[in-house]
């Protein structure tokens, strides 16, 4: 069962950055940019370690693991390079009234 939650206003979030939002038992990475959002659950499937603090290519759109250097797609959760070999969860989101929400 889903549930949609408020994750922040829209405004709040720069531009080709990943920003950390942790929501109860869920940690996400959300990333703006030109125009879309994408949602990413915030932890690598390999080693547990924040995807938020990973470098992002805005081109190809993929985060890599600060920690080992795995990659993975912010589009599709999938993994783009070893270590990891488990994709990352992917949420879809909507804009209502200028405000973030995801659902989890």
């Amino acid at each position: 069962m889903t549930s949609k939650v408020k994750v922040c206003e829209v405004d709040e979030l720069k531009e080709g950055v990943l920003t950390k939002f942790e929501l109860g038992r869920d940690t996400l990475a959300v990333l703006k940019n030109s125009g879309e959002i994408y949602v990413i659950e915030d932890t690598c499937s390999h080693q547990k370690y924040s995807l938020s603090e990973g470098e992002v290519d805005l081109e190809e759109m993929t985060v890599e693991c600060p920690r080992h250097g795995a990659q993975f797609s912010l589009k599709t959760g999938e993994v783009l390079s070893l270590p990891a070999t488990r994709p990352i969860k992917t949420y879809s989101a909507e804009i209502d009234d200028g405000a973030l929400w995801v659902n989890l």
